[in-house]
Formats: C-alpha cells, sequence, structure tokens
C-alpha cells in the first residue's frame, strides 16, 4: 500500500527555513532531525518564503489557496503581521548578505 503522508506543523516549516537560511545546516541534517524524507519538500518551502507566500506554510495537505490568497480565516491583523515577520526576516539576510559581500571586497 502507499505510504503515510507526514504532515509538518507551519512552526517546523518555518524552523527549517530558518535552519536553511543560516547556512549552518545542510539539507542531510535537517531531514534527519525533523524526519523529512525528501529534499523536495526542503526546497517547495523555501520557494515559498522566497516568493511571498508564507501563508502556504499553514495550509492543509491537499488544499491550495488560488492566485496567491491564504486562508480566508486570517484576519487582516494577522495577514500583516505574516508580512512583518516575513519583511523582518528578508531584512536579516539581505544584512548578511551584505556582510559577507564586504569581507569578500576586503580580500
Amino acid at each position: 500500500m502507499g505510504e503515510k503522508k507526514n504532515v509538518y506543523s507551519e512552526e517546523v516549516k518555518r524552523i527549517v527555513i530558518e535552519m536553511k537560511l543560516s547556512g549552518e545546516y545542510t539539507n542531510r541534517q535537517i531531514m534527519e532531525k525533523f524526519g523529512i524524507r525528501n529534499t523536495s519538500q526542503i526546497k517547495t518551502w523555501m520557494k515559498w518564503f522566497r516568493n511571498g507566500e508564507e501563508h502556504r506554510l499553514a495550509q492543509p495537505i491537499g488544499k491550495q489557496y488560488s492566485f496567491g490568497k491564504g486562508p480566508e480565516e486570517f484576519s487582516e491583523v494577522d495577514q500583516l503581521k505574516r508580512k512583518i515577520e516575513y519583511l523582518e526576516i528578508k531584512n536579516e539576510i539581505l544584512k548578511k548578505y551584505q556582510e559577507i559581500e564586504r569581507s569578500w571586497n576586503q580580500k
């Protein structure tokens, strides 16, 4: 019979994204820690994050939100909080990149 699909909470998905963005962990290490079976799962979550589709991290299995819209149950305040969190993380990434770029230029 078919294998049972693993269900990952939104919190786990966000932790995986943060670990991946830190650059300190390989896909294999992350997969072992959380029992993820395939690297494509991590790549999908990262793609959603990079494309600003973080609302998809909370979607149930098999539920696709059409046209980039999130679930109806999120209030406008919740949507704004998620957007702020996304932009803060994006800002952190840019700062880290600038530090790396500076270190390259100093050499």
